[in-house]
């Protein structure tokens, strides 16, 4: 293989490059710009600034001391910004989008649930209306309501004047019940005189028992540490959104030159350079080298845009990143090199590799988490070069992870780099048809 040929190809592919302003603003400006977009969003708790909170409308049908109760503890949880409306209202705003959840506690709500608190009665519904395509969020405002609803019907069961009228005028019905069995009415007469004599005690400084606190209290606080890499470095949510938008470009600037290469072969040109000393392998080769040099100058120009302007940091191994960083650079070159093979015209492969682009970044994980994905969709992710790329970044800057853990996202990259080389060198042909 030829030496000065191939050196030739390198600078002749480099100087295109860069004497393209428009592919140099994309290839650099644009994904710094989308990245910072990202990484401003998704940043996570380590800013001071105020957490998003879930928009939730309660309508409260009952006026109940319970359901009182629930809006009053709802209103002051820090996840949720509450707003209380009637239910014609609470439809329109979930169904036009403005609000995540709408909470309806229907009448009769306080009265069921404290006669269903000790096991009977029958169970009321607690409504909930939400928008279809914000599930996430509906789950998480139905376990945040769960804790509100049993403090707040423990708490009358056990202190308000409801539950005292309740066990007043339910105890007699059970002592003289027949339908229930012996055994069973005597450990629940019990357990109501029990409650009935907690309710009649007098506190020890000799003010009445209802004004002390009472009811079931979450048993337990909550402790967050969030593992990065060390107790001392907050998550910079930068990091993630460079490494995603970066591979992300990498991917769709190689694909281009992959597009750029059916251009040539379409006018002509493969045919002229075969008739000169060049081998396939010499073409493939500096093609290869020239993609992986612009893919891992983009790479690190965005990471050192995001290192000066967000404090983006490597906590793990130095040498890990730039081994991962390189065999990025390889991986996309050689996907370059696979659009140009596979393509039949300029156009087709245009619209082809887009997809597969975008496809391939969404089941990484570049831009949202892949845990919201269903369970067979994240281990399909794993035969997905971005994933690796990804995660492999994310372990070398924010994880703190150290050279051991750059090295499996570089072997499974380079195999991915690999295959690419070998489909596109066993496909590939000088001229069209």
């Amino acid at each position: 293989m030829a030496v000065i040929p191939l050196l030739a190809m390198v600078r002749k592919d480099l100087q295109l490059f860069f004497s393209d302003r428009r592919s140099v603003i994309v290839s650099f400006v644009v994904p710094i710009a989308i990245a910072a977009f990202f990484g401003s969003i998704f940043s996570g708790p380590s800013n001071s600034s105020e957490p998003a909170r879930i928009a939730v409308a309660v309508v409260d049908q009952d006026a109940s001391a319970i359901s009182k109760a629930i809006v009053a503890g709802a209103q002051d949880d820090r996840n949720l910004k509450l707003t209380t409306l009637d239910e014609a209202a609470a439809r329109d705003v979930v169904k036009n989008g403005k609000t995540a959840v709408a909470v309806v506690i229907p009448r009769g709500f306080g009265e069921a649930a404290g006669a269903a608190f000790f096991g009977g009665g029958q169970k009321p519904a607690l409504g909930f209306l939400y928008d279809p395509s914000r599930n996430i969020e509906l789950a998480m405002v139905r376990g945040i309501l769960t804790q509100h609803v049993m403090e707040a019907v423990s708490r009358e069961m056990f202190g308000g004047e409801q539950g005292r009228q309740m066990i007043e005028r339910t105890l007699p019905q059970i002592q003289s019940s027949t339908a229930m069995p012996p055994d069973q009415r005597r450990m629940l007469i019990d357990l109501l005189g029990s409650v009935q004599r907690f309710y009649n005690r007098p506190a020890a400084d000799g003010a009445p028992a209802a004004n002390t606190s009472r009811g079931i209290t979450m048993p337990y606080t909550v402790k967050e540490e969030a593992m990065t890499a060390g107790s001392n470095v907050a998550y910079n949510g930068y990091a993630h959104s460079f490494a995603g938008m970066a591979i992300q470009f990498l991917l769709f600037a190689m694909a281009n030159i992959g597009v750029e290469m059916l251009l040539e072969r379409q006018r002509g040109l493969w045919g002229r350079l075969r008739s000169a000393p060049i081998s396939k392998t010499t073409l493939l080769l500096g093609k290869a080298i020239s993609g992986a040099l612009i893919s891992l100058l983009i790479l690190l120009v965005s990471f050192g845009f995001a290192m000066i302007v967000f404090k983006v940091r490597i906590h793990g191994s130095v040498l890990g990143f730039l081994g991962i960083s390189v065999a990025c650079a390889l991986m996309a070159s050689t996907f370059g090199l696979l659009v140009a093979a596979l393509g039949n015209s300029p156009a087709t492969a245009r619209g082809v590799t887009t997809l597969a682009v975008l496809m391939m970044v969404m089941l990484g994980g570049a831009w949202v988490p892949t845990f919201i994905f269903p369970a067979w969709l994240q281990q399909l992710t794993l035969i997905v070069p971005v994933r690796w790329a990804v995660d492999g970044l994310d372990a070398m800057t924010w994880r703190g992870v150290g050279l051991r853990g750059a090295m499996m996202p570089v072997l499974v990259l380079m195999a991915f780099a690999g295959a690419f080389w070998t489909i596109a060198a066993a496909r590939f042909r000088w001229s069209e048809g």
